[in-house]
């Protein structure tokens, strides 16, 4: 599994927190200095007050102030307890009763990530509860997710969170800005069905720095009367697999080795500059180089129906299970869409999740692969299924083992 560190070197307040512009700004002039990437060197001390949000996110807090307060009254609460990827949380297929406020909190963790333990490569992961990616979420249409986001006093930036299944506000990015020391309660109505990114948006070039350093995850919004096929017919599962493929650009000195920094933050300019590359150096599952592969693999046997739930943040994505298919895929990840049957390969549209359904028939192992096959071989974009079973040979048999011929 990844290695995760967090030594909190540094102690911040929200007077001299590494905000996003001034971080930004200070890395250009750093740039401009010739100092740009120069690890070894760190960033001087910012001290500057909480500066006034946008216009247009101050007229959404007025409005806000202004609507009718909703009426809650007929709603249970539940609390739901967020669990470290690959695992999904606690849930049902089904809903039982009413619309629910489901209760979850979220700390914004940042933590030394081993990515690559054979190079040494290393980042300074932002992430939500300490996971790349963060934790999965599941409710039920037309329940209530009431999110508590936390922001440690020993974190060195500020940070937020967007999440696509909401409406408005950024997806609560306008309304959850959190600096060391702070936390914030945002509540939204889970209209659509479906698999959903979320990830970190404080604003500008930050948004990306966030996004590639692991601030994302899923939400997966399950219809109240389960998932169903092209038919209509209830589709069930038993057992999640939660996958995030993250893409990390890893800066690097003139030898070619990867550059390491004291602090979160340290790397802004350097990771700019090799963001600006487009080309990673990683693209793993779940924060690192063989996080779900070997003793970390996905566990099941013949029969087992297993939902593959894939988020890709940032960049395109096309899933494959050497060895099996997609029986039914929601390749947009949106469950009001019948499912695709029978696929090989499917694509997730960066920026979003997507869900894929598999019964497993044959034992052995399994690889669930970024079918770029350049990312899953060289770059670290595997996972594997390891199933136990009796063998089937009416759906395979090797009929000769090989053996020399004489020519």
């Amino acid at each position: 599994m990844p290695k995760y560190v967090n030594p909190a070197l540094v102690k911040t307040n929200r007077r001299n927190v590494l905000r996003g512009s001034l971080l930004a700004g200070a890395a250009a002039m750093t740039a401009g200095a010739g100092m740009a990437g120069t690890a070894s060197k760190r960033m001087a001390p910012h001290v500057a007050p909480r500066p006034a949000a946008p216009k247009f996110i101050l007229a959404e807090a007025e409005a806000q102030v202004a609507a009718p307060k909703v009426d809650l009254s007929g709603y249970t609460r539940v609390q739901q307890e967020l669990v470290a990827p690959p695992f999904a949380p606690k849930h049902e297929q089904v809903a039982t009763g009413g619309p629910k406020i489901v209760e979850i909190r979220m700390e914004t963790r940042e933590v030394l990530l081993t990515v690559d333990e054979d190079t040494g490569a290393s980042i300074w992961a932002l992430t939500y509860n300490g996971s790349v990616p963060g934790p999965l979420i599941i409710v039920h249409q037309d329940d209530y997710v009431e999110l508590t986001l936390s922001n440690p006093a020993a974190s060195q930036m500020e940070h937020n969170i967007d999440f696509h299944a909401s409406s408005g506000a950024l997806g609560g990015g306008g309304l959850t800005h959190v600096y060391p020391g702070e936390e914030t309660v945002l509540r939204f109505k889970a209209t659509r069905p479906g698999v959903f990114t979320y990830h970190c948006a404080p604003g500008g070039a930050m948004i990306p720095y966030h996004v590639t350093h692991g601030m994302n995850g899923t939400l997966m919004v399950l219809p109240r009367d389960g998932l169903k096929d092209a038919e209509g017919n209830p589709l069930r599962y038993d057992t999640i697999a939660y996958i995030g493929e993250q893409d990390f650009y890893l800066p690097m000195d003139e030898n070619g080795d990867y550059k390491t920094y004291e602090v979160a933050g340290e790397d802004f300019a350097d990771s700019v500059e090799a963001m600006r590359t487009l080309t990673p150096t990683h693209s793993v599952f779940n924060g690192s180089v063989g996080a779900l592969t070997g003793e970390n693999a996905f566990k099941a046997k013949v029969g087992d129906t297993v939902l593959m739930v894939h988020n890709q943040a940032n960049r395109d994505s096309r899933p494959h299970l050497i060895g099996g298919h997609g029986d039914h895929v929601w390749e947009n990840g949106k469950f009001a869409n019948p499912p695709q049957k029978d696929q090989e390969t499917w694509f997730i549209r960066g920026g979003s999740a997507g869900a894929a359904m598999y019964t497993f028939l044959q034992p052995g192992v399994y690889a669930y692969v970024n079918h770029n096959l350049i990312e899953a071989a060289l770059l670290g974009a595997t996972a594997h299924f390891v199933v136990d079973g009796a063998w089937d040979n009416a759906l395979m048999e090797q009929v000769t083992p090989p053996h020399v011929v004489e020519t």
